[in-house]
């Protein structure tokens, strides 16, 4: 009980120091140590992001990142790290937007708007940014001011250019009606004494956040944006009173913080009108005759593809397209980053099954196999590959394949597809239907496919997703699960490995260099072993023509690494790897069938059996799903 008194009030004094009630004076005084109190809440959003902190990421030491982004500067941001992934250059852009408009420059004065598809992370980042307002620094506003405005405000035009060299800031904007209105009647003019308090933002209780969402057009009130009148107030004041304004609008709400318009573009375009006063006079309407309200706050706006090309059709919407900032919210289609979304997700619900491994990563591949644009350069699974970051193998040479090249033909990529909830359903079924508390590959696809069966979309769009999950992935699964099966049986053969690699690496040496090998044994120099070498590369299909590249590369290589002060061994060149692997494979295939298939196994058997299921689970499997991946890989793997 200790911890959580303490904790309470150490929350409680944290809050009564940043609590504030004074006078104009005492205001400025405060303001006068720190100008950046005064901040429009542009720059307060972009400093609630950076402040938590950003990582500059250099390509050039990063091999698999520079394979995605080239030369481009790539930042990270702590603020949006472990809830967004795979979309930096889109959080980059957003980031971006707020940093202009900090600087008061023409963005200041337009809206953000995110277009995407369904389930690519519009809304989570609305709400990430609504929640950084939630937990930043309490502003300074004048006391029972409606729409929480900033108190420079109080002063007059005419002493403005002394105020602001002496705070050294600069004074933006005019009071609003309700309290120009008590300065006068409330404090005969003397602006030095109105009061000035701290307050906070709340999403739930309208402070700083306002949020409109699309209203049906036979109903549609500007009172949910600026305001009402007060009816029964009419009776006492005139209709231009301050006192009968009730300025609980979306603006008013929002001022000095956000005001978020969920899809946007369902609303009649009469009713977005006050969007253009609002971002480029910085004004809006006050309810029923009064004069125009000063506003400073963040528009956010977003909706589907759909509904902004139709928009944006229509010529007499042109006023409202010139003040939109739009930032296109794809789904992600890199792998590695669509595997921590799952698992992000899987983290904050109640499922407790163990998961064997490359199961995320199989639903992961599915879903972005649909959202990648075909290409006449490769094939799907490939194109797949080259967004993750990885190095394309064949017949032992790394090909090179120019991914901005990929991503210039394809328009629109990652904007249309399979969604991350439809994963997220199919995973949820397949947990909830284990019997034994754990999901693997196999069933996960089953899963998939079934689903998509279910899928309310065109022929030729569900033929083309079968046949994703039914070949390409169940083939690359296939290779994945022989690896992962290899791996498992050569752990005992680890010092094969190594002596194949050592063997090699001295044979295409002398070869290269055209020496000779000695003997370390008799000390007989010979010629380097051709047979030997042959046996290795054409485990990866590298022709005769080709052998003299390919030592060549090894060679090359290796002394490379050995230079940095690396340590080298045989899984450091992915292509000699895969190659020695498949060596020891081939050499060991037939006890590998033995040892999966058999139900009777001798005791040799039994034990590296019982070694590889022990490999296994240390990789990650348990014994359910060792035993129904090793079943599946007797049936399906090593077919003459």
């Amino acid at each position: 009980m200790t911890k959580f008194s303490d904790l309470i009030k150490k929350d409680r004094e944290e809050s009564r120091k940043q609590h504030f009630d004074g006078n104009f004076l005492d205001y400025l005084e405060i303001l006068k140590e720190d100008p950046n109190l005064c901040m429009l809440a542009h720059q307060r959003m972009y400093e609630a992001i950076v402040s938590k902190g950003v990582e500059v990421i250099n390509t050039e030491e990063n091999p698999r990142l520079r394979r995605i982004y080239g030369n481009d500067m790539i930042k990270k941001y702590e603020f949006f790290k472990k809830d967004f992934f795979g979309i930096d250059k889109t959080l980059m852009q957003i980031v971006r937007y707020f940093h202009t408009a900090a600087m008061q420059g023409e963005e200041s004065r337009q809206v953000l708007y995110l277009v995407g598809p369904v389930g690519a992370g519009k809304s989570s980042i609305m709400e990430a940014l609504k929640k950084a307002l939630e937990t930043s620094p309490p502003i300074y506003a004048l006391k029972g001011c409606p729409i929480r405005e900033e108190p420079l405000h109080l002063v007059p035009k005419h002493l403005r250019g002394e105020f602001e060299e002496l705070l050294g800031v600069r004074i933006e904007g005019d009071l609003c009606p309700v309290c120009r209105y008590r300065l006068i009647n409330e404090f005969g003019g003397a602006f030095e004494k109105f009061p000035v308090r701290t307050v906070d933002f709340s999403i739930r209780s309208r402070k700083g956040i306002g949020v409109v969402p699309p209203v049906d057009p036979n109903n549609q009130d500007t009172s949910v944006l600026i305001g009402s009148v007060d009816i029964s107030k009419l009776d006492l004041y005139p209709e231009d009173d301050p006192r009968v304004m009730s300025l609980n609008g979306a603006f008013n709400v929002g001022n000095r913080g956000l005001v978020e318009f969920i899809e946007v573009f369902k609303n009649e375009v009469e009713y977005l009108h006050t969007m253009i006063t609002a971002t480029q006079e910085k004004s809006i309407p006050s309810p029923g005759k009064g004069s125009m309200i000063y506003f400073d706050g963040i528009i956010l706006a977003h909706s589907n593809e759909a509904e902004w090309n139709k928009f944006k059709a229509d010529h007499t919407n042109e006023a409202i397209l010139d003040r939109i900032v739009k930032i296109e919210v794809p789904y992600c289609t890199e792998l590695k980053e669509e595997v921590k979304i799952y698992n992000k997700i899987l983290k904050k619900s109640k499922f407790t099954p163990h998961i064997a491994p490359y199961t995320i990563d199989v639903a992961s591949m599915f879903a972005i196999l649909t959202r990648l644009v075909p290409s006449n350069k490769v094939d799907p699974m490939t194109k797949l590959k080259i967004y993750n970051g990885e190095e394309i193998v064949e017949k032992g040479n790394i090909k090179k394949v120019d991914i901005l090249e990929l991503k210039e033909e394809a328009v629109n990529e990652g904007m249309t597809g399979i969604s991350t909830r439809f994963i997220m359903k199919a995973l949820d079924t397949a947990m909830a239907e284990s019997e034994h508390n754990c999901i693997n590959p196999i069933g996960v696809l089953e899963t998939l496919i079934k689903s998509v069966k279910e899928l309310a979309i065109g022929d030729e769009d569900k033929k083309k997703y079968l046949s994703f999950l039914q070949d390409g992935i169940k083939k690359e699964y296939h290779s994945l699960l022989e690896k992962e099966v290899t791996k498992a049986f050569i752990y005992g053969y680890r010092e094969q490995a190594e002596d194949l690699f050592n063997n090699y690496l001295d044979h295409a040496e002398a070869y290269v260099n055209k020496t000779k090998i000695k003997d370390s044994s008799t000390g007989e120099e010979l010629e380097p072993d051709e047979k030997f070498m042959r046996s290795i590369e054409e485990q990866i299909g590298i022709p005769v023509s080709g052998a003299k590249g390919f030592r060549q590369d090894v060679t090359t290589y290796m002394f490379y690494i050995m230079r940095k002060g690396s340590k080298i061994d045989y899984s450091s060149y992915e292509p000699l790897k895969e190659a020695i692997e498949k060596k020891l494979t081939s050499s060991v295939k037939e006890l590998s069938r033995v040892i999966t298939r058999t139900k009777v196994r001798d005791n040799e058997q039994k034990e590296k059996y019982n070694a590889m299921v022990e490999e296994m689970k240390r990789n990650g499997y348990c014994d359910h799903c060792c035993n129904v991946i090793l079943k599946y890989a007797a049936n399906n793997l090593w077919k003459d």
